[in-house]
C-alpha cells in the first residue's frame, strides 16, 4: 500500500487505513513505506526526469483516453508538467496544452486554451508527524519508524491502538 498511499487524499487514505485497521487481528502489525518531504527541486525532478520517462508515462494517458474514448488527443501537442502544491503536500502531474487545442470525441468536443492544464495523477507527502497522525485518526498506533539516510524515505510499523 505504500506506494499507492500517497496517490490517496489524506482523507481518502485515513479511510484506507482504518479499512485495514478493521481488517487486522489484535496481534497483527501494518507495515507501510510513505515517500517523506524532501527539497522541492528534488520532488519536481524526480517526477520530470532528465530522460523524459515520466512525461513519456503521463502522455500515455491520452493514447488510452484515445482508445477507450475515441477522442482524438494529440500526446505530442501537450507538455508534462510536476509540481510540488506545498498546501496539499503533494506533487501534481499535469499534461499542459501546448498550444490552443480541440480535443473530439463521438457526439462532442472541447477546446483547452494553450497553457490550460489536466491534472493527471498527485503524489501525497508525508512528514513523520503527519503520517503519525493520520495513523492514529485510522485508530493505529505507530510503534517504529524507520527511514534512509538522507530521510526521504519512511516506513512505520503500527498496531491497533
Amino acid at each position: 500500500p505504500g506506494s499507492s498511499i500517497g496517490n490517496f487524499t489524506p482523507s481518502k487514505a485515513g479511510l484506507f487505513l482504518e479499512g485495514v485497521r478493521q481488517q487486522m487481528q489484535d496481534d497483527a502489525a501494518l507495515w507501510i513505506g510513505i515517500d517523506l518531504v524532501k527539497d522541492k527541486q528534488i520532488m519536481e525532478r524526480a517526477y520530470d526526469d532528465e530522460l523524459g520517462i515520466t512525461a513519456a508515462f503521463n502522455r500515455n494517458i491520452l493514447r488510452n483516453v484515445n482508445r477507450i474514448a475515441g477522442t482524438d488527443f494529440a500526446p505530442a501537442k501537450w507538455s508534462h508538467v510536476s509540481v510540488f502544491n506545498e498546501q496539499e503536500s503533494r506533487i501534481e502531474m499535469h499534461l499542459e496544452a501546448k498550444s490552443a487545442i480541440t480535443v473530439s470525441w463521438p457526439n462532442g468536443a472541447r477546446s483547452f486554451a494553450a497553457g490550460e492544464r489536466i491534472l493527471t495523477e498527485v503524489s501525497h507527502k508525508y512528514t513523520p508527524d503527519s503520517f503519525q497522525n493520520l495513523l492514529a485518526k485510522a485508530g493505529l498506533r505507530s510503534i517504529g519508524m524507520w527511514t534512509d539516510d538522507k530521510q526521504w524515505f519512511a516506513v512505520f510499523a503500527a498496531v491497533r491502538a
